[in-house]
């Protein structure tokens, strides 16, 4: 009598504290949110294993994550999209597997961000090790990882709390990231800003760019400020003729597949802009890159609509805005002679 007594007085109060505990941080302004984690790109990836007909694939880093969104894409142009962008990441290692692994020969289109595409080749660099650590987790998950994350699924759309995600953000409020952000005058780390969250994604991997980062100033700020530290920092010299030779080798593969190829650089404003213009400029860089690719290929800064779009960042565009810019780029597309009639496998 007395352990069931006990159960129910445990479960009881870990209900309230749960309960008190995601009330408070409702209160705070925090909302419940899916992460984007291995298993939302281990599930897209899973999609070539058998695709459809009129299927389009996109590969990059997060700017075309962003920039791309997926339903205005599959409404215009009557094609499945799967988003297979890994933010912070070079399109080679997801490229590579997509021409070596699969069957998939309809249209293909890469995310070109200068400072991640021409970064390197070394596998240990975070650009190449992100996605091929995904790529990896797609062809060694277990049926235990795979139950996990659909679990988890539901807690993280109705917990404000709760999170499951491959990044740290400072705004989480795990254990972990609170006791993180205390400061110990005995700790000698340099200091670093605070790296806020700026993702809403569905388990499509359809990414928009969160309202607080449109209408709260200060909070976008807190993520430039992040990204003035990281371009103030010292990086090595990109490895243009490498990195353009690699992609280029897949390119013809993917093409003698009947594959079709298109590069898109999406837009970039502010410091990023400025970095990307004086240490990738574009005669060297993305015009070689089509040159010797010899594919379709859309630079913002060739179009006249897209020149004053609104990137709260400075390196992603507004939800607003990248539904523009997908609705533009696909028109801008047909009128080239894109097809976007998928073959099947």
């Amino acid at each position: 009598m007395n352990l069931k007594l006990s159960f129910f007085v445990t479960l009881i109060l870990s209900l309230v504290a749960i309960v008190s505990w995601e009330c408070y941080w409702r209160y705070q302004g925090l909302e419940p949110n899916i992460d984007d984690n291995k298993n939302l790109w281990a599930n897209q990836r899973a999609k070539l294993e058998n695709f459809q007909a009129n299927t389009a694939i996109f590969i990059g880093s997060s700017r075309i994550l962003y920039d791309i969104q997926l339903d205005v894409w599959e409404t215009d142009t009557n094609t499945k999209p799967i988003m297979l962008a890994v933010q912070g990441a070079s399109p080679i290692p997801v490229f590579k597997d997509i021409v070596e692994k699969t069957n998939y020969n309809g249209l293909l289109v890469v995310g070109v961000t200068p400072g991640l595409f021409f970064s390197t080749l070394f596998p240990e660099a975070s650009p190449i090790k992100r996605p091929q650590s995904l790529v990896d987790y797609y062809y060694n998950r277990t049926y235990a990882q795979r139950l996990n994350h659909k679990l988890s699924v539901p807690l993280q759309k109705h917990l404000a709390f709760y999170r499951d995600g491959d990044e740290s953000w400072d705004s989480d409020v795990d254990l972990k990231t609170l006791l993180n952000k205390i400061q110990l005058k005995e700790r000698s780390e340099p200091f670093y800003p605070p790296f806020n969250n700026f993702e809403e994604i569905t388990l499509e991997r359809h990414m928009k760019m969160p309202e607080r980062m449109i209408t709260d100033t200060a909070y976008a700020n807190t993520v430039k400020e992040v990204w003035k530290t990281l371009l103030g920092g010292d990086f090595p010299p990109p490895e243009r003729e490498a990195t353009t030779n690699a992609f280029v080798e897949l390119a013809k593969k993917f093409k003698d597949k009947g594959g079709q190829l298109v590069l898109v650089r999406c837009p970039s404003s502010g410091l990023f802009k400025e970095a990307e213009s004086k240490g990738f400029s574009r005669d060297l860089f993305w015009d070689e890159l089509v040159k010797k690719a010899d594919v379709k290929s859309y630079h913002y800064m060739d179009y006249e609509q897209f020149g004053n779009l609104n990137l709260p960042e400075w390196s992603h565009l507004s939800t607003e805005d990248a539904r523009f810019f997908t609705a533009e780029l696909i028109k801008i597309m047909k009128e080239d002679g894109i097809s976007f009639n998928s073959k099947t496998n």
